[in-house]
């Protein structure tokens, strides 16, 4: 950093300025263990508002919650080919327990279809116990050798959804579902737009028929899958005898899908928000939405507003409670600390909005309103002080979905672009790049290996262009789907 006080800047080193703000808004640190983070209370403040949201969401579609372990046998992950083959690079694996060399080592989840799918067929007889519908919160092992705090780490902590179903249709249809929660859920919480579309087989789920996925863009042009939905098919069915009895009769193997989001959301949060003077968190998702700084020179003026901000707080948990879930908010009242020093320290925080409280606010009855996005500053009365801060929070959510949406749309290319000018932009400043793809995967690897761009999926209706890319935008020949090419993290 070029000082104690100012971060390295975007512009000058995007990925020094992450690690800065993550570090210094206390979000994360790292851990003794290479490769693991720990997560500290700001950051896991961030990280319970998103649970809370999801699983409220995942609930309101009919799942319910269970916990499965983190050991599983070695032997579960061979039974389905692909999704061995996947993981095995990344795989953990305990050999020893008690002292004792274990007679079948054990595998730390890297993710848990085999372990769920095993215990789903114990428990799948009929049809008339489909659907079933599973998630869990828990954490996994990834052997990552290039980690990253909150973006690539070797433990994480994610949700993973599992479901069976009697029909691939049902199970299409519920893949599609939960991509769909996701996509509400980063636009409507984290202010945080999304791509949807489907994966090409280069970058399916092992061991999946279709993977879905939500992909947002960073600041630095950079595409960050944030969630992946998957339609298994059968292929974990038919390895751990998931069957069930057909309403018509016979044995039917269950159709399986799985879905899952991570703190990798957190990371990309920061990238998608954050500024030169640190993080800025969408209101829904800010564990304070509210700061309020009391300004005062004497010990009687630290009293006089002390004991107003008390009065302000208590105003709005009484508006909070004839319109609940809203007002996070918290008294700054450290003394011996200047004001311009905690202003520093929240807007580092990313705390949507702060109040500069002083003697003369109090004589014109009056707090005045820092917006954290914008940094506009407003005076408010304190006759309608919860109306007013609800309003803007609300205000605030909306914008950074607005300004995040045209920052995309403006690094987006969408009319036809050669491939040597599309190799420039990868070497440049990058961005999405919507183009042609004839289907071939010689094609998709070989763009990869010479810009290091990949597709990250092939865009669903809503965000596919107005008129249809005719060629490929490698070979040249005719084009058999729109594709959205990016570099990614």
């Amino acid at each position: 950093m070029a000082d104690d006080k100012k971060l390295t800047t975007r512009e000058a080193d995007f990925s020094a300025w992450y690690n800065e703000v993550v570090l210094r808004a206390e979000l994360a640190d790292y851990s003794p263990v290479r490769g693991c983070m720990v997560i500290r209370p700001n950051g896991y403040g961030i990280w319970e508002r998103m649970q809370r949201a999801l699983d409220d969401m995942f609930k309101a579609t009919g799942h319910r919650n269970a916990y499965f372990p983190l050991l599983i046998p070695e032997s579960f992950l061979h039974k389905e080919a692909a999704h061995v083959e996947g993981f095995a690079p990344e795989v953990a694996v305990v050999t020893h327990g008690g002292g004792k060399k274990l007679d079948e080592p054990l595998v730390i989840r890297p993710t848990s279809e085999t372990i769920i799918y095993s215990m789903f067929a114990k428990w799948v007889q009929s049809y008339r116990d489909l659907p079933l519908l599973i998630n869990q919160w828990a954490n996994v092992v990834r052997w990552e050798m290039r980690t990253r705090l909150f973006l690539r780490t070797l433990e994480f902590l994610w949700q993973e959804g599992h479901t069976a179903h009697a029909t691939h249709d049902e199970a299409e249809e519920e893949a599609r579902r939960m991509l769909g929660v996701y996509s509400d859920f980063m636009e409507g919480h984290m202010a945080m737009p999304v791509i949807t579309g489907q994966k090409t087989d280069a970058e399916r789920f092992a061991g999946a028929v279709r993977t879905y996925s939500c992909e947002a863009m960073m600041q630095d042009n950079k595409a960050l899958q944030a969630g992946t939905s998957h339609n298994l098919g059968q292929n974990f069915a038919k390895a751990f005898d998931l069957k069930f009895q057909a309403e018509h009769g016979g044995q039917e193997f269950a159709w399986n899908t799985s879905w899952g989001v991570s703190t990798r959301l957190v990371g990309g949060l920061v990238m998608t928000h954050g500024d030169d003077v640190g993080l800025r968190i969408p209101p829904l998702l800010a564990p304070i939405e509210m700061v309020i700084v009391p300004i005062y020179k004497t010990d009687e003026e630290r009293s006089r507003v002390l004991e107003a901000a008390d009065r302000i707080v208590d105003s709005l948990d009484e508006w909070e409670r004839r319109d609940p879930g809203r007002l996070r908010v918290h008294i700054d009242d450290r003394d011996g600390m200047k004001p311009g020093a905690k202003y520093y320290e929240w807007e580092l925080q990313g705390v949507p909005v702060r109040m500069e409280l002083g003697p003369r606010d109090l004589e014109k009855n009056q707090g005045v309103l820092v917006r954290r996005d914008t940094r506009e500053k407003r005076p408010m009365s304190l006759d309608t002080v919860g109306e007013d801060v609800s309003d803007l929070l609300m205000r605030i959510q909306d914008d950074m979905l607005i300004a995040a949406r045209e920052r995309r749309e403006q690094n987006s290319v969408r009319h036809h672009i050669s491939y040597d000018d599309f190799r420039a932009l990868m070497e440049g400043k990058g961005g999405f790049v919507y183009a042609g793809w004839c289907g071939n995967p010689e094609c998709e690897t070989q763009i990869k290996e010479e810009t290091k761009a990949t597709i990250r999926v092939l865009p669903d209706e809503e965000f596919r262009s107005a008129e249809a890319p005719a060629n490929c935008l490698k070979c040249g020949r005719a084009s058999t789907a729109e594709a959205v090419w990016a570099k990614a993290y």
